[in-house]
């Protein structure tokens, strides 16, 4: 959520656009905000720096404002105030951007020095903050790419030295967790950017050959799980599911907030890579000790970092044919995500990213109904019942497999290879080769399943039914049928979510049946609707209303 407050906050007058060398004489309108809110005494105001002539690059120029900016952002990061620094990462810096930097980056780390005293560690957050913004708002180079991971290299660096105490720094859980997120966003591109050597001039291939080691699958994965092991974090989540005290198995850097919290996103992420790598054990296994149905660890709720989770969870429970975890999943992030939506800021690359896991999560949702439909929460069901989905549900139904291949390939992970390509003779469609591998395998699964909905849609009518007669109904040969029965009581057969270790499964259909002889016996397993839900959340709506 937003912090506002201070006498700082409001809009600033018009100055000049960034990247335009003002004119002669020009006289920003009106004191920066930033001004009146230095603490007396505390903070020296740098020399300033020679403004370049139109000769110059126009990319060299820092306003004035953003001259200020630095200082004040510098001196709330040295006072370990959260609730600024959160201000100022949310607002502020996402304001100046939008003001001055819509052509050009943001200063290199070296121009900005003498703002801040030249504070390695400022400078450290600086740069993962400016490469962000030219991933979002510009189209990064190959130079780019590999002095961002070198940023992020010493950024961990810094986090992971061999010391006996913790780093002396304070970050908010929104910005610790966007860390994460974004290094391996920026991990997916390389591996997307390297792989499309066609587009790639000779000098990119050759620097790509000559620097392997940049943003190489076994450094970011060291990264993540020694973020993980610093934190002691796994045990301090077994021990918060047994009902202990975490602080006894915390130690030193897993008590400070700061690696906590970067442990407990680590996990997330390593769920979040080994998915885009298809292997979905390891995935699972990464957050196995987070309780999904508990508060755990309520400091380090960020928003967007639990809908990654249930997202990507989700995905792999699908994909391991646990369909009812997926749903279980699922139908519980989009209900929090219509709750949470409205604390994102507009127009914000998260904003959007929720949007889409939201869409995406309704598209698995859709193909796993409409195999084996299960009831769903009221909101998520109005949200099926969209006419962004209608068609869709409608052709799942008549058993499209174009329309399964189609949602499968919108709602799934950016899929990617862990290993750097053949730069002498890579195939047309090496970027495409991992998604296509994992689709392959969905339409595998789903093409003998495509028959379920019309032998289900036969059965719920009866409760007992001659072989001959289903075989009659469905233009089939009878031996054909049984062999579609088998399959239709193989696949409805699932772990179940409370005993996902218990090598017993349960039928994840509402009916069942079984054959004696030339006969199947039906039962219908669906248990009647609960209102109790419904009501209570009415009534809560409507006390909400009585109470505004």
């Amino acid at each position: 959520m937003e912090l506002t407050g201070g006498p700082y906050m409001y809009p600033p007058p018009p100055v000049q656009p960034y990247g335009m060398i003002p004119p002669a004489g020009f006289v920003p309108p009106g004191p920066s905000p930033y001004a009146m809110t230095y603490p007396t005494g505390s903070i020296e105001t740098p020399p300033m720096v020679a403004v370049p002539t139109t000769e110059d690059h126009p990319d060299l120029y820092i306003p004035e404002e953003v001259k200020q900016f630095l200082p004040y952002f510098h001196h709330h990061i040295k006072e370990k105030s959260i609730p600024d620094i959160l201000r100022i990462y949310e607002s502020d810096f996402n304001r100046l951007s939008e003001r001055y930097f819509k052509e050009f980056p943001w200063p290199e780390a070296e121009q900005v020095a003498p703002f801040v005293e030249k504070d390695e560690v400022f400078l450290i957050l600086y740069n993962e903050l400016r490469y962000r913004h030219i991933y979002a708002k510009h189209k990064p180079t190959i130079e780019h790419r590999f002095e961002s991971y070198d940023s992020y290299c010493s950024f961990f660096n810094l986090i992971l030295k061999d010391t006996e105490e913790p780093v002396d720094l304070e970050l908010p859980n929104q910005w610790l967790w966007d860390i994460i997120d974004e290094f391996l966003y920026q991990f997916q591109s390389f591996v997307q950017f390297r792989g499309k050597l066609n587009s790639r001039s000779a000098e990119e291939i050759q620097s790509l050959k000559q620097n392997q080691r940049m943003w190489n699958i076994h450094s970011v994965l060291n990264v993540l799980y020694s973020l993980v092991e610093k934190s002691n974090i796994n045990k301090q989540l077994k021990a918060f599911n047994l009902g202990d005290d975490p602080s006894t198995v915390s130690g030193d850097f897993g008590s400070h907030s700061l690696y906590k919290n970067l442990g407990y996103f680590s996990l997330i992420g390593l769920l979040r890579l080994h998915c885009q790598l298809g292997d979905y054990y390891t995935a699972h296994q990464s957050v196995n000790n987070v309780q999904l149905s508990k508060k755990v660890l309520a400091t380090t709720r960020v928003p967007a970092s639990q809908i990654a989770l249930y997202y990507y969870l989700g995905f792999c429970y699908f994909m391991m044919r646990r369909y009812r975890d997926t749903v279980r999943v699922f139908s519980n992030i989009l209900v929090f995500i219509q709750r949470v939506k409205q604390h994102f800021q507009p127009k914000s690359y998260q904003l959007d990213m929720v949007i889409k896991q939201n869409d995406q999560m309704l598209s698995i949702l859709a193909i796993v109904l409409s195999l084996y439909p299960q009831h769903v929460d009221e909101v998520v069901n109005s949200q099926l019942k969209d006419r962004r989905f209608q068609e869709d549900m409608t052709k799942l139904q008549q058993g499209d497999i174009a329309t399964y291949k189609k949602l499968f390939t919108n709602s799934s992970p950016k899929f990617i290879s862990p290993v750097p390509p053949d730069y002498d003779a890579l195939p047309d469609n090496y970027t495409k080769a991992p998604s296509e591998h994992q689709c392959n395998i969905f339409t595998k699964e789903v093409e003998p399943q495509l028959l379920v909905p019309v032998i289900r849609s036969y059965l719920k009518f009866y409760t007992t039914m001659p072989v001959t007669k289903l075989a009659l109904f469905m233009e089939k040969d009878e031996s054909v049928l049984r062999e579609q029965l088998l399959r239709f009581k193989h696949k409805c057969r699932t772990i179940a979510p409370a005993s996902p270790n218990s090598p017993e499964a349960q039928s994840v259909s509402d009916i069942d049946f079984y054959i004696d002889g030339e006969m199947i016996h039906i039962a219908d397993t669906k248990v009647a609707r609960r209102y109790g839900d419904y009501f209570l959340r009415q009534i809560n709506k409507l006390q909400d209303m009585v109470n505004k």
